[in-house]
């Protein structure tokens, strides 16, 4: 999601997120409940599940909980931190400032969720 950023978009991205910790076992997001901020994972392994089951592991370099924060819906998976894991917490307000100053992480993110779209339309139509 990242790697087209220039290192000025990423320090910008830096400067209104918090680094935070979190040790294994904790929910990062739960399912059905409200979005207030989107998680960046800089360490460590996390699972989504949906409904109980896995949908995949993610790692070091992915964003998660940023689609409440663009429709203002309930959190669509619950995500669990496998191991411990130490994220960059960017609040709701501040998400929406980026995507405004940093074009190509908007892009990048857009093109992220069509690809989630679609991977749910195989699972879930063949």
């Amino acid at each position: 999601l990242f790697a087209s950023c220039s290192k000025k978009d990423l320090a910008r991205i830096v400067k209104v997120a918090d680094e935070v910790s979190f040790k294994a076992g904790k929910v990062l997001i739960e399912q059905g409940q409200p979005g207030r901020e989107a998680f960046i994972i800089l360490k460590g392994k996390a699972s989504v599940r949906r409904n109980g089951k896995k949908l995949a592991s993610i790692g070091a370099g992915s964003m998660v909980g940023e689609l409440a924060l663009l429709d203002h819906g309930p959190r669509t998976a619950t995500v669990t931190c496998d191991t411990d894991c130490e994220a960059l917490v960017i609040s709701q307000r501040h998400f929406h400032a980026v995507l405004s100053d940093v074009p190509v992480l908007a892009h990048k993110l857009l093109s992220t969720l069509a690809s989630r779209v679609r991977e749910l339309d195989r699972a879930f139509v063949g």
